[in-house]
């Protein structure tokens, strides 16, 4: 019977983009209306939908070997495991979440120690009240199921704790933000026992390589041209790559055939500096993985 390594894939609003990144890594995840239990093109793993705020503890009994959560979330369930990689991916963007702490606008909190004897509302229960313990402020923190803002606004709750991207839905709902009191991003975690099974390290270390190599490749494209090989040195000069620039002779002896990788946001300046030192068919490629 084929070994299987139990991965934790995390349910909800990182679902799709925890499907999108393992496509992009190579694994064909299907998620199954109505079950909980993934298909995916790998005899090696089987796959549990779990929702990212109880993956450190399935992770930690051992119930999964591996999974994929936010940092928050081990932090809240205080989880004993193995991070193997920091993977900063989500719904909408490649960028970190921050956990803030928002009131209404018209609010007389306008600092953490404002917050002396109020009520918070929160889904970061354990978090939040050991952060106002170690400032030594007391107020009340209620778990929060969901709509956490709107207590804010309806008057349920002084303040919130409340996880955002970009701090535009805050703003929407007619609330400021006071202060940042956690930033959080996705990482893949193993259960310690699991990495001490030698196969299982493996495979696990495997999944790791290539989801960070997909995520490194979102980051960047390879830049093709043709340059005179009089103009080299001069382009080259301005050239950004990760090491140095692959260089080619074409058939014709007077031409160079250059590629390199480069970020994305380089692109836009850089192509008139290319045209400027004479490269001809610039051709500007995605790319799918970049292996460290």
């Amino acid at each position: 019977m084929t070994q299987e390594l139990k991965l934790g894939i995390p349910k909800g609003s990182l679902e799709e983009a925890t499907v999108d990144l393992f496509s992009q890594a190579g694994w064909t995840v299907n998620p199954r209306s109505r079950n909980y239990f993934p298909s995916i093109d790998d005899d090696e793993i089987s796959c549990s939908l779990v929702r990212a705020q109880e993956m450190g503890s399935h992770i930690t009994n051992g119930v999964l070997d591996a999974g994929l959560t936010g940092q928050d979330w081990l932090a809240e369930t205080n989880s004993d495991v193995e991070i193997i990689s920091h993977l900063v991916y989500s719904k909408s963007s490649d960028q970190p979440c921050r956990w803030v702490l928002v009131v209404k606008q018209d609010s007389d909190i306008h600092r953490v120690e404002d917050l002396e004897g109020k009520r918070i509302s929160t889904e970061l229960v354990n978090f939040t009240r050991h952060y106002l313990a170690e400032r030594n402020i007391n107020a009340a923190v209620d778990f929060s199921w969901g709509a956490t803002e709107a207590k804010v606004v309806e008057g349920l709750a002084d303040a919130a704790v409340e996880i955002t991207e970009t701090g535009s839905t805050i703003r929407a709902h007619g609330l400021r933000i006071i202060c940042d009191l956690m930033e959080t991003h996705t990482v893949f975690a193993a259960n310690r026992q699991a990495m001490e099974v030698p196969w299982k390290q493996e495979k696990i270390q495997q999944i790791s390589m290539l989801l960070v190599s997909a995520l490194s490749a979102r980051e960047r494209v390879l830049l093709k041209m043709n340059v005179p090989k009089e103009r080299i040195n001069a382009l080259v000069e301005k050239l950004p790559s990760l090491h140095a620039p692959t260089i080619n002779h074409l058939h014709d002896g007077q031409w160079l055939a250059v590629e390199t990788v480069v970020r994305k946001e380089q692109v836009r300046a850089l192509i008139p500096i290319l045209k400027s030192c004479g490269a001809e068919g610039v051709l500007e490629i995605a790319l799918n993985k970049m292996v460290p």
